[in-house]
């Protein structure tokens, strides 16, 4: 049986500095998707909600969440990117850039911007800048990612290491692009859940989401599935039996997506992510865990030329199997608390 037609992915060698891909098999979002993402999750932000609401406040209709139209983007990059990778290790330079509505077609374009072969030789970290665009070709979100990719032979040469300076943070200035004009006199405080807006909340508040949610076998394997993220290390049982950890990990998007629900409750009004700044995957996350989380306000920001809408820069934890009363983030001797899953820095918008 010829296997020269098949994809088996790229390993750490395969890559190059500079080395564009366009990723494989555009996908039109409907609202088949949304009720899925909102059945795996339950977000619960009004604008992404209600069609009647968001058109109140000046969308033009329900935009699709952030993190859905994230994870369709990913998804097209796996394929090409992290089909043989070990584990996704962070994002930078995060910005969503105009909304995504039902009926749009989304692709994605990756270009390699770094590479560093780790001191096994076995493995590599592979940095990339994806681009997803609509069917305009209008870009609507871009970010650096960093995966562990496996090499797929310990002696193949490789190029120098180059690893990219990423910005910190992304600037005030660059936030609120995907959020139309807001009419802040429409826009319906109880119906949104909370009364608390922008100005309500202060610099280094630290807010427990108190709520927890387990994560089953069958779900994590289902959101996968909806993004077409095609990760061996997600989806193999038979492959990861034989890996480090014996059974598969579950994808640290869906981390991400159960973190932010579960923010909703004390963050009701931030409707929409703005950027990141950056993010860690701390921990692996297995089937049967419980899922926490808490947020801190970092910093608090005007938008310039927004006098509707506020940004705050949010850290983000998330925690497996333990609740957030005290903040969990640190252990001993200043190590990541081994609860901790998640650990991401953004930016989100709410009316002033």
């Amino acid at each position: 049986m010829s296997k020269s037609k098949i994809n088996v992915g790229n390993f750490f060698e395969d890559f190059k500095i500079g080395q564009v891909i366009r990723h494989a098999a555009p996908r039109t979002v409907t609202v088949g998707e949304v009720a899925l993402y909102t059945a795996l999750y339950l977000p619960r932000f009004a604008v992404q909600s209600s069609t009647a609401f968001a058109q109140a406040i000046g969308y033009e209709r329900a935009p699709i969440d952030d993190l859905l139209v994230f994870h369709l983007v990913l998804g097209k990059t796996v394929p090409d990117v992290s089909l043989n990778a070990i584990a996704n290790l962070g994002y930078a330079d995060f910005k969503f850039l105009i909304p995504v509505y039902p009926g749009d077609t989304l692709s994605a374009t990756s270009e390699v911007i770094g590479l560093k072969e780790n001191s096994n030789k076995e493995t590599g970290v592979v940095y990339v800048r994806t681009t997803g665009a609509n069917q305009r070709g209008e870009t609507v979100l871009s970010y650096a990612r960093w995966v562990m990719v496996k090499k797929r032979d310990r002696d193949a040469p490789v190029g120098p290491e180059i690893v990219p300076d990423l910005p910190k943070s992304v600037a005030p200035s660059e936030l609120g692009k995907a959020a139309p004009p807001i009419n802040v006199g429409a826009y319906d405080k109880a119906l949104a859940g909370s009364r608390y807006i922008w100005g309500d909340y202060e610099q280094g508040e630290k807010i427990d989401h108190i709520d927890g949610m387990t994560v089953e076998e069958a779900e994590h394997q289902l959101a996968t599935r909806l993004y077409q993220n095609n990760s061996k290390v997600h989806f193999n049982q038979y492959y990861e039996a034989q890996g480090r950890f014996g059974k598969r990990i579950i994808y640290g998007g869906h981390v991400i997506s159960l973190a932010r629900a579960l923010s909703f409750n004390g963050l009701e009004n931030v409707f929409h992510i703005s950027a990141v700044n950056g993010g860690r995957h701390v921990n692996p996350l297995f089937a049967g865990g419980t899922v926490f989380a808490w947020s801190e306000v970092l910093e608090k920001a005007e938008i310039p030329g927004r006098q509707d809408i506020g940004a705050l820069r949010l850290r983000l934890v998330a925690t497996k199997d333990k609740p957030c009363a005290d903040f969990p983030l640190h252990g001993a001797e200043g190590k990541p608390d081994p609860a901790v899953l998640l650990d991401l820095d953004y930016w989100g918008v709410l009316p002033r």
